[in-house]
């Protein structure tokens, strides 16, 4: 079940960066899941369920969020997870939602609208 979850987080990520990245994408951004390290595939569980318990904790009022709101909480729950396997991370990798380029931003907000339509 964990691999479900995290693979669905991973393919609205694709999705968006598919969508959203302007110009070619680095590969990393694109790696199935089959291919994807165990860090990040245990992140993108990790962060999936945040998302869902939070949902699911509002008893579906998040619905209300704007859509920045609920792309901040993705990034959010993902730095953590970032700090959760790594010491001691690059600063992009950790970057407040300010900083995040536009690309970054939609694709959060498309995971968290791609969770609210599990519930």
């Amino acid at each position: 079940m964990q691999n479900d979850r995290g693979r669905v987080f991973r393919e609205a990520w694709i999705a968006g960066v598919t969508k959203h990245y302007p110009g070619e994408p680095k590969p990393g951004y694109i790696t199935p899941w089959d291919e994807t390290p165990g860090w990040e595939r245990d992140a993108a569980s990790a962060v999936y369920d945040q998302v869902l318990a939070f949902i699911k904790a509002t008893d579906g009022a998040s619905a209300k969020l704007t859509p920045d709101q609920k792309g901040r909480f993705v990034a959010l729950c993902w730095i953590g997870q970032i700090y959760k396997h790594f010491p001691d991370p690059k600063p992009s990798y950790v970057a407040d939602w300010e900083a995040l380029p536009d690309w970054q931003k939609a694709t959060d907000i498309d995971i968290f609208e791609r969770i609210e339509q599990d519930v």
